[in-house]
């Protein structure tokens, strides 16, 4: 234990940037192969993907703007599109960072390396993060998620017009990884039995409120779905202190 607690920061920070081989970071890097076919085919300049690939950090929210831009909506429409879309990754922040915190963190490192938590970057570090001391688990994160962001960049701009003929249904089949494996974390990693629920309303509220509101689908099951979950959970508990 003493040996761990004396690597330095450095150490620890390539220790987080030799996640790029993870499964979840592999997982990513096709989705973005898949992402960078539809910019290709959208005509979209590899200069402002890859510019993207860095600033606009989420995929889903990449996509939604690229729709947004192909189906001529105005700049103030996207740019709303584009924060809804994100706002689902503010629990993501607000459970990874006190993961991260210590007494002595700085606020604007916290804020900087919340740019970093998506899908694929939370996955990874609430799965790793107990295992790291906490005096070096900003340095940690920090490490995987500059290098998975980096090395996304990198592949953006290498294979944009190699990926340029891909059939859309292959890329399709790509993008839609990232999705599916936190899909499966999330459901191999609940240990309250209202993730489960929460997850199960989700699955059936989306196809049905995209039928019905297609504009607000993921957001109207998101919310709905777990809301309608934490109240079946109190009610499930209410049941059972009565019952005790």
């Amino acid at each position: 234990m003493e040996r761990v607690e004396q690597r330095s920061s450095l150490a620890w920070f390539l220790t987080g940037a030799r996640g790029i081989f993870s499964l979840p970071a592999i997982m990513l890097m096709l989705s973005f192969v898949g992402f960078c076919s539809l910019t290709a085919q959208a005509g979209i300049p590899p200069e402002q993907v890859v510019f993207m690939t860095g600033i606009v950090w989420a995929l889903p929210a990449k996509v939604i703007l690229v729709s947004s831009v192909l189906s001529g909506a105005s700049l103030a429409t996207a740019f709303l599109a584009v924060t809804l879309s994100s706002v689902r990754l503010m629990p993501m922040v607000a459970a990874l960072v006190p993961e991260l915190r210590t007494p002595k963190t700085p606020t604007w490192l916290l804020l900087v390396l919340s740019h970093f938590v998506a899908i694929t970057a939370w996955v990874f570090a609430m799965e790793r993060v107990q295992q790291v001391p906490r005096a070096h688990r900003a340095t940690f994160f920090a490490g995987f998620g500059i290098t998975l962001v980096a090395t996304n960049m990198v592949l953006v701009a290498v294979v944009y017009r190699l990926v340029a003929d891909f059939p859309p249904v292959i890329a399709g089949c790509l993008f839609f990884l990232t999705p599916v494996y936190f899909l499966a974390s999330i459901w191999n990693s609940a240990r309250h039995r209202v993730v489960y629920l929460a997850l199960a309303i989700g699955l059936v509220a989306g196809p049905l409120f995209y039928w019905l509101l297609p504009e607000f689908d993921i957001l109207l099951a998101g919310v709905g779905g777990g809301t309608l979950a934490w109240f079946v959970e109190r009610s499930w508990r209410s049941r059972k202190e009565v019952g005790a």
